[in-house]
């Protein structure tokens, strides 16, 4: 648990009790601050109160006494309009943070790493989490992902955060320094929430606030929005920049090309992994996934071979193109995490014979971005609210079947692919839509896309091993 020393007897309010209000509650409970914690659903106050959490109802308390306010990143800030706790505590010029702010001025001497971008944060933190990890770097992974910031473990000067983080929780951060920040790519989400595109770009490009000359700002290419900033790093006075991408060359930078990885920092161009040695890094997507890693590593003192070897051992992520299994010579791949358009995307790139299981609450835009991929799909299987909508773009263009649900899309999906015995056949869920019509969450739904394939019948196989970790620091 991380503390906050600063806060010692001073009232500090708490919005929001899921996972990262909690362990902030908790965190300034064990620094000695005395807490105001607050939920709008009563039966999270109660869960909360079951584990200790003092209540104080911040719609009706008085906002001279806290300190700050510690506001969920899940809860508005500004748009679509200010949470109404978070405007009494800015009317009354109370600090609003969250909890990575928290951990910033907290951390000492330790490193911070920061990840974000519209699509491949995860991917990429718990790859640079596990590239310092098996090189024997002290490193806590956490944030967006996995543990709630305030819940790693302290680390001493040697050790380095890595920090998945959303916009939402640049929004509620001021102070924060990342000694190394990665932006991989910016395409249109959560523009309710930011007031626009520009709003959400604006919060996105927030990882790099308060950087300097001793920090590194490690940017995709790959898209518009993010190239641009290159251009307005090298333009002014600030961190050191390291251009990277998965498609194309990076002068200076990282970059894949022909399937290679290429590191362009110190003057000359040198090759260091066949991506083919990284099998859970398919697609371009994870070659960019991977560039930044790779240069986030050695911004942090990695040395070029080390930091190859560990990439070919990187597991992959659970829910991120994650081979299940092979069941009767088909491959099934559970990549639920892909909530919009741009995520599955990546996966559709990666396989020419997809029986394709998509469907949820859509977002906007629903799939038509995707027709120049629909002649990998040899069949969809539409599942949830977004079914009429995918079903009327499909239309004319792919064959697709109304499943309704996960359960009849799965059977459906896996009976077509035997019978028409396609070469590398893939039944892929890569849904493009939240999950919150007929799932808890992402996860939850690829879950139970992984159970219903471990009770398909069949002949199968799983993953192949990976080669072994080395260790290693310039």
């Amino acid at each position: 648990m991380i503390l906050s020393p600063q806060f010692k007897d001073r009232v500090v309010a708490v919005m929001g009790l899921g996972r990262s209000g909690v362990a902030s509650a908790k965190s300034l409970a064990a620094s000695g601050a005395k807490v105001w914690a607050w939920d709008d659903n009563a039966e999270t106050r109660s869960r909360a109160a079951t584990e200790g959490i003092p209540l104080v109802d911040l719609m009706t308390c008085d906002w001279r006494k806290p300190k700050a306010l510690v506001l969920s990143p899940g809860i508005p800030l500004r748009h679509p309009m200010p949470h109404p706790v978070a405007a009494l505590a800015r009317s009354a010029d109370c600090e609003v943070i969250g909890d990575i702010e928290l951990l910033a001025r907290a951390k000492g001497n330790a490193r911070l790493c920061g990840i974000t971008g519209t699509n491949g944060k995860s991917t990429t933190t718990a790859l640079i989490g596990h590239i310092l990890k098996e090189s024997g770097v002290r490193a806590e992974i956490g944030g967006n992902l996995g543990k709630p910031a305030l819940a790693l473990e302290p680390l001493g000067e040697d050790g380095v955060y890595v920090l998945e983080v959303s916009s939402y929780q640049l929004d509620l951060a001021d102070r924060l320094t990342f000694d190394v920040a990665v932006l991989l790519n910016v395409s249109p989400d959560h523009l309710n929430r930011h007031g626009g595109l520009e709003g959400y770009i604006r919060s996105k490009s927030r990882i790099f606030h308060n950087q300097t000359k001793k920090q590194t700002a490690v940017v995709g290419i790959d898209d518009r929005y993010t190239a641009s900033m290159i251009r307005e790093f090298r333009s002014n006075a600030g961190p050191r920049v390291v251009p990277i991408s998965g498609s194309q060359q990076a002068a200076g930078g990282v970059f894949v090309s022909g399937g290679n990885l290429y590191d362009d920092t110190g003057g000359a161009t040198a090759r260091v992994l066949d991506m083919r040695a990284a099998p859970h890094l398919p697609g371009t997507h994870n070659a960019q996934n991977a560039a930044a890693a790779y240069a986030a590593a050695r911004a942090l003192g990695l040395k070029p071979e080390v930091i190859a070897a560990n990439i070919k051992t990187f597991p992959g992520l659970a829910h991120r193109q994650e081979l299940v299994a092979v069941v009767n010579g088909v491959r099934y791949i559970n990549d639920s995490k892909a909530t919009n358009a741009d995520a599955a995307e990546k996966a559709l790139a990666c396989y020419s014979n997809v029986y394709w299981i998509a469907g949820g609450r859509p977002k906007e835009g629903g799939i038509v971005s995707l027709a120049p991929l629909f002649g990998n799909i040899v069949h969809a299987f539409l599942i949830g609210e977004a079914t009429d909508e995918f079903a009327a773009t499909l239309e004319g263009h792919v064959p697709y079947l109304r499943c309704g649900d996960l359960a009849t899309a799965v059977a459906r999906a896996g009976e077509m692919a035997q019978l028409q015995k396609k070469p590398d056949a893939v039944v892929l869920l890569s849904p493009a839509c939240a999950s919150f019509d007929q799932w808890e969450n992402f996860e939850a739904r690829g879950n139970g896309f992984k159970n219903l394939v471990a009770a398909l019948p069949g002949a199968r196989s799983g993953n192949p091993g990976a080669p072994r970790a080395v260790r290693g620091v310039a």
